[in-house]
């Protein structure tokens, strides 16, 4: 029986490193700030957001 617990757990943390890791893998300080994701969404033609 710990055997499978340990195995699941295993399986557990190395899913979180995969999610983890390609969440940020393409950039150098995680999320793009608030300007720069305005600016983005302006080039595809979309609306701001009413604030």
């Amino acid at each position: 029986m710990t055997l499978l617990l340990l195995e699941a757990l295993g399986a557990l943390v190395l899913l979180v490193f995969i999610v983890w890791w390609t969440m940020f893998s393409g950039r150098k300080k995680g999320e793009l700030p608030e300007e720069v994701e305005r600016e983005k969404g302006d080039q595809r033609g979309d609306k701001p957001e009413n604030r």
